[in-house]
């Protein structure tokens, strides 16, 4: 049986709500892409950059440009001999472009209005942290452990919030609106009330990366008590022990969308696959996979179990 994670995070939850199938073997069973994705890796070089032109600014107290030139060797680091796809804006030259923008132009670092909160001698730049759950781990009996990591606590408007930074390739007039109920966020504020901070709510802040030009754009958003204690009764009610079972019982739940996409990209449309209701007028309990997705899951998985079996 494939270990039962020891601990748990937005995505993992995020990927479980969408397909527990696509959660499992992401997270359970650790399956990656071949292909590294753009948008993971040049948003991971950016929030480096990030971090570390705040923490020479705020700091180390260097002029701004000089922080940011600091910001721009580590982005460059992190990003590394990637190649990036010609279809995409997000070379590292545009990277590097994005973060001067963000901290020149959109929010300047000499004059942003949202300021790092400060505890002792260090700034709230990327605050992480790990708590234990109300629900035991199957195998070991300890606690579950949720983690997190978010990029600042900060003071705006007189209030402590989350800020989060986004990158994206557009920002339409639906961006700002996204966030609201994205649990994502609800979960860092439990995070931080476990730590002893009350945040109101975060300030996400998105840049956007064309070929040609940048933008930008923040929300606010909020989450009051009750909000939370929602979030937290849904993980621990609801969620993890439908995780639980599925786990116990090895079947996994998948999302009809899947399906209905390998449908339109095999091109057959057979309604047993595309609905319960017409599977069960073929005698079927509910819609089922394609025999060709089913078969190519089963040789991937009975691949990764050769790769991981124990050598004797």
């Amino acid at each position: 049986m494939t270990p039962f994670p020891s601990t748990i995070d937005s995505s993992l939850i995020a990927a479980f709500r969408s397909c527990p199938y696509k959660a499992y073997l992401e997270f359970f069973c650790h399956w990656k892409s071949k292909f590294p994705s753009v948008h993971l890796h040049a948003g991971a070089a950016f929030a480096r950059g990030l971090e570390v032109a705040r923490r020479a600014f705020y700091e180390d107290h260097l002029p701004q440009d000089e922080a940011i030139a600091q910001g721009c060797l580590a982005l460059a680091e992190a990003y590394g001999d990637f190649e990036c796809p010609p279809d995409s804006g997000k070379s590292l030259h545009r990277m590097l472009g994005a973060l001067e923008y963000s901290l020149t132009v959109a929010w300047p670092l000499a004059g942003d209005t949202a300021t790092p909160l400060k505890f002792g001698n260090k700034h709230a730049i990327e605050f992480n942290f790990v708590e234990p759950l109300d629900f035991q781990h199957p195998e070991t009996g300890d606690p579950l452990l949720y983690c997190g990591r978010f990029d600042m606590m900060v003071e705006f408007a007189g209030q402590p919030f989350g800020e989060d930074d986004k990158t994206t390739s557009q920002l339409g007039g639906s961006w700002s609106k996204q966030w609201d109920l994205r649990s994502q966020f609800t979960a860092y504020c439990w995070g931080a009330q476990k730590a002893g901070i009350h945040l109101e709510g975060f300030l996400v802040r998105g840049t956007s990366i064309l070929k040609t030009k940048y933008d930008h754009a923040q929300a606010l958003t909020y989450r009051p008590q009750w909000m939370i204690d929602q979030w937290y009764e849904q993980l621990i009610k609801r969620d993890l022990p439908m995780m639980l079972r599925m786990w116990e019982s090895g079947e996994w739940g998948m999302n009809l969308d899947q399906i209905r996409n390998y449908a339109a990209a095999s091109g057959d449309r057979n309604p047993i696959h595309m609905g319960n209701l017409p599977a069960k007028a073929f005698g079927f309990p509910r819609a089922i996979a394609h025999g060709m997705w089913s078969a190519a899951a089963a040789i991937a998985m009975y691949h990764w179990a050769l790769q991981h079996a124990p050598r004797p």
